[in-house]
């Protein structure tokens, strides 16, 4: 048996994707679009009695890390097949569950969460989807615009035109944020490029509480660093501590409460275990962290606020950003077994 050998289509954006044959008659969420689709019960493997044991228990083994991104509600679907079992669901909402009719595909298709290049590179690759270039565009073009039309304008226009385009600025950055978080639960799912999120754009409340969530992760790490360069506005041991204190937990609890979509990924116990249990795959995502943030920082010194070179550099600014997301995400698909925050959600 093969790692992934069943092939099957998005019935949503046609996406092409491999599925090991153990998840038949489980749900599984499209690696492009998220939509749901359903493994047909048809394609389930019988094994041989000699040699049953020895694959089943392979198979666990094997994917033991891969269902908790692949199936959507593992508990309803054992609840579903005892349903049907006992004919308490109707012909039609049976159909309707479990009825696909994939597109014969032989090659071109995806295996959820496996690279197809060396992940050193394929991470930096991560961006370079339709729509992620797309949002780029957008990201860099709306800031880049309004800030050169503020900049050229008279002092009296220019405030004029700063109060005329704060709705759009806000949305601008409402949507950069909440599009960040995206990308981590894109990646922490299994997603190998930024996501498709056309039509799932929630309403702009649901974007502001994104926003409340990662400025206040920001400041829970950081609000004490900021406090004391503040009020003792001295370098001492202090000093260094609190600001080793934000970076180093910063990155897991943005992890937290992006995946979870809750205060409780900034719980002390659920961060201290986490770290624990990960602490060396951890300590390299806070080093790759670091050195982006002073990539940026670096660069960001080295050039002005105008010009072709600014645009260039914000750029690459949101691109490393995005490449961040990223990483982050997929820290959790690697290490979601060690971790285990299904039992914080529930």
């Amino acid at each position: 048996m093969e790692d992934f050998d069943f092939k099957l289509t998005c019935t949503h954006c046609g996406h092409k994707i491999s599925v090991p044959l153990i998840y038949a008659g489980k749900r599984i969420k499209c690696p492009k679009c998220n939509d749901i689709l359903v493994v047909p019960q048809g394609v389930r493997a019988t094994p041989s009695e000699n040699q049953g044991d020895l694959k089943d228990s392979k198979s666990k083994t094997r994917y033991a890390g891969f269902d908790h991104a692949l199936l959507d509600i593992p508990q309803e679907d054992s609840t579903v097949n005892q349903l049907s079992g006992q004919g308490a669901l109707s012909e039609k909402d049976l159909e309707e569950l479990h009825e696909i009719t994939p597109k014969t595909v032989t090659d071109g298709t995806e295996s959820i969460g496996v690279r197809r290049l060396p992940w050193i590179i394929d991470i930096f690759l991560y961006p370079l989807s339709f729509w992620g270039l797309v949002n780029i565009g957008i990201f860099v073009g709306v800031t880049s615009f309004f800030a050169e039309m503020e900049r050229f304008l008279p002092d009296v226009l220019s405030c004029l035109f700063w109060l005329l385009t704060l709705f759009i600025k806000v949305i601008a950055y409402l949507f950069i944020y909440w599009y960040f978080a995206e990308c981590v639960r894109s990646s922490a799912e299994g997603g190998l490029r930024a996501p498709n999120v056309r039509g799932d754009v929630p309403g702009l409340w649901d974007m502001f509480m994104q926003l409340i969530n990662i400025v206040g992760c920001l400041l829970v790490f950081f609000i004490p660093f900021v406090f004391y360069v503040l009020i003792a506005r001295r370098l001492d041991v202090i000093f260094w501590l609190l600001l080793l204190y934000g970076v180093f937990f910063f990155p897991m609890g943005l992890l937290g409460i992006v995946v979870l979509d809750s205060i409780v990924g900034l719980s002390p116990r659920l961060l201290y275990n986490s770290i624990s249990k990960s602490f060396f795959q951890y300590c390299g995502l806070v080093l790759v962290f670091v050195a982006g943030a002073l990539l940026v920082g670096a660069l960001g010194q080295k050039v002005g606020e105008s010009g072709y070179l600014a645009f260039f550099v914000r750029c690459v600014g949101v691109y490393i950003v995005f490449v961040a997301a990223h990483l982050l995400g997929r820290f959790y698909w690697r290490n979601q077994v060690k971790l285990n925050w299904e039992q914080a959600e529930s």
